[in-house]
């Protein structure tokens, strides 16, 4: 297993190479834009080569890009929808000017018109997105807590998007354990997980699993409230050993995504790591 975090691109995106080096990470997310805003960010080429350089030296194995999170490809606005279609694209390009693994992304919501239709809505634009994909470079669905309307709340759901995608290679699943608590599964416990995973190899296929986010939860198992903690501090605690350590997980990065007030340090990639041994230990037994 690599273990990292997502890190800050302030002053250029291959700065994030340089602060997840400097705790000890062989992994990293990061955002190729703001998160917050449409307007893309224009790397300029010798950015995106330094980006790749420092990651060769600091052996990061691992690069994750996050599209922002105003993307909603089943909108009914047409604006939205155009506006996310474009972000993610950005998002796309741009990872493959820094040559990383993955782009993760949440579908966004249907606001109450429905599933099926949302299905309908998204798979045109999914589908070409995942022309800009690459041997290396894999278009990743992020599971969803749950609430309102949003997309991808349950494994049925991720497998009937990638089923309207005709099962492409390269459409990839990533998986935040704090999103799949708040949706019922309880991934503090073996038997849950394990039953969890055996749905998800029969629907889409444990290869499809590219990205693991390492959330703790401040809302209850089934609440369908997004709400990330800090590891080991929420309702998870150090129950998040039996996540990591779970043999299905044994190659993918695992990303920390919510870290202490006066910020991430190598302490929080240890423990990681640390989780992840008992975790092993705990599944042996």
């Amino acid at each position: 297993m690599l273990f990292g975090a997502h890190v800050s691109a302030a002053g250029g995106i291959s700065k994030a190479i340089d602060r997840i080096e400097a705790i000890g990470g062989n992994a990293v997310q990061v955002f190729t834009q703001s998160p917050r805003m449409w307007k893309s960010t224009q790397h300029t080429p010798e950015e995106l080569e330094r980006f790749r350089s420092r990651r060769r030296e600091a052996r990061v194995r691992h690069v994750t890009c996050h599209a922002l999170y105003l993307v909603n490809l089943a909108s009914r606005d047409a604006e939205i929808r155009s506006k996310s279609f474009e972000a993610l694209r950005a998002t796309m390009e741009v990872a493959r000017g820094i040559d990383a693994d993955a782009v993760v992304f949440h579908v966004g919501s249907h606001l109450g018109y429905g599933f099926d239709e949302a299905v309908k809505v998204v798979a045109p634009p999914l589908r070409e997105l995942l022309g800009l994909t690459t041997d290396g470079l894999w278009l990743c669905l992020e599971n969803a807590a749950g609430a309102g309307g949003t997309i991808g709340r349950s494994v049925a759901e991720l497998a009937a998007l990638c089923d309207a995608l005709d099962g492409h290679a390269r459409l990839g699943i990533c998986l935040d354990s704090c999103h799949w608590w708040a949706s019922g599964v309880d991934v503090s416990d073996a038997e849950a997980l394990d039953q969890a995973l055996e749905d998800l190899d029969s629907r889409l296929g444990l290869e499809r699993l590219r990205v693991l986010h390492v959330n703790d939860a401040k809302t209850p198992l089934g609440s369908n409230r997004d709400r990330h903690d800090v590891v080991p501090r929420g309702l998870l605690g150090n129950g998040l050993a039996t996540f990591l350590g779970h043999p299905a997980f044994r190659d993918l990065p695992a990303l920390l995504e919510t870290w202490p007030e006066d910020g991430l340090s190598s302490a929080d990639i240890d423990l990681l790591r640390r989780l992840h041994r008992r975790g092993r230990r705990r599944k042996r037994g």
